[in-house]
């Protein structure tokens, strides 16, 4: 059983475990404990056999409530659960599966370091810590060392997500004549969030330059947000319709480039194959961004004094520069698949 209850790009990142699970035991069965809120993804996900549902913050939204969870799980009597998360909440689950072994990371590596009372096999990454600027491996990397324990060493990770048809997509195609961009201007974390002046103003030089339209992508709460930046993009950009996960997956595969912060959307673009383009401030693109050589990511973390907070103490200002807006449009034009 694994454990990693969310955020969306997080659960992208740990697919790669799964699919080595899947390829070291081809017959064993693969269970996946996830938020409610962030079951859609693994939808998509065939080398999981079942989708454990959480309903980890009360009210609508499906999901099992916690201690029915945990009852069900204790019921199944895995043979090693493998905790993604680090959390003490994460770990606790974990424990009370009755799984004989628990895997888990050591403190250093635990977003809360009391997690590791829970785990019975320990791995330790043997850096700095989770967060410490000495780490430059990618997370995903960091999550398949969860495997060792269990004597399994992943090659090249996988991400197993299948392609679905797509309404929006086939909606967006015909819009667009199958050339278009995404750019995404959303994000949880405010300071993520690149200035929608900044993304009309790529918008418009994709279009003039490569004959792109850009389709803006919005999630809940950001659709006025998308909306500023298509009204500033001058006739560039156009608004995406309202899209779930499997809009999205399709919409990236056919995209010839998506340009975004460090959040969920860029993760799946790149776990497709999408060629991305992503602006990184308060996180690292060397733990969090894309893994394929060819893509480009355009970052001022080693200026950044809000590393892994959620609010800019300076207002957004490590995203807001005049020179970065000249640094993405360079790595724009850079991405070889667009020309």
């Amino acid at each position: 059983m694994l454990v990693r209850l969310g955020a969306l790009g997080d659960i992208v990142h740990a697919m790669p475990v799964a699919a080595a699970l899947r390829r070291a035991f081809p017959s064993a069965r693969i269970d996946w404990l996830v938020s409610a809120k962030h079951r859609e993804i693994l939808d998509l996900v065939p080398v999981v056999d079942r989708r454990l549902v959480l309903n980890d913050r009360g009210g609508a939204g499906g999901g099992t409530p916690l201690l029915a969870a945990m009852r069900e799980l204790r019921r199944t009597r895995y043979d090693v659960a493998v905790d993604l998360q680090g959390l003490i909440k994460s770990g606790l689950i974990a424990r009370s599966s009755g799984a004989s072994r628990v895997i888990g990371f050591s403190r250093k590596y635990l977003r809360e370091p009391l997690a590791r009372f829970f785990y019975t096999d320990v791995h330790d990454p043997g850096r700095g810590g989770i967060y410490a600027r000495s780490e430059t491996r990618h997370v995903v990397e960091i999550n398949l060392g969860l495997l060792r324990p269990l004597g399994i060493t992943a090659g090249t990770p996988e991400f197993p997500i299948e392609e679905v048809d797509s309404a929006a997509a086939r909606q967006m195609c015909e819009r667009t004549g199958g050339h278009y961009a995404l750019l995404n201007p959303g994000a949880a974390w405010p300071n993520k969030r690149w200035p929608p002046s900044r993304l009309a103003a790529v918008a418009s030089g994709l279009a003039k330059r490569h004959g792109l339209t850009s389709v803006v992508l919005w999630g809940p709460g950001e659709r006025e947000l998308a909306e500023e930046v298509v009204a500033l993009a001058g006739g560039a950009g156009v608004l995406s319709p309202r899209t779930s996960i499997a809009d999205l997956v399709a919409l990236a595969r056919g995209a010839a480039v998506l340009i975004s912060g460090d959040t969920g959307p860029a993760h799946i673009g790149a776990a497709v194959g999408t060629p991305i383009v992503g602006i990184y401030g308060p996180t690292r693109p060397e733990r969090n961004g894309p893994w394929l050589p060819e893509d480009v990511t355009v970052s001022r973390s080693d200026t950044c004094e809000c590393h892994h907070l959620r609010r800019c103490k300076r207002e957004r200002m490590c995203l807001a520069g005049a020179g970065l807006m000249c640094t993405v449009g360079d790595a724009v034009v850079h991405r070889r698949q667009i020309g």
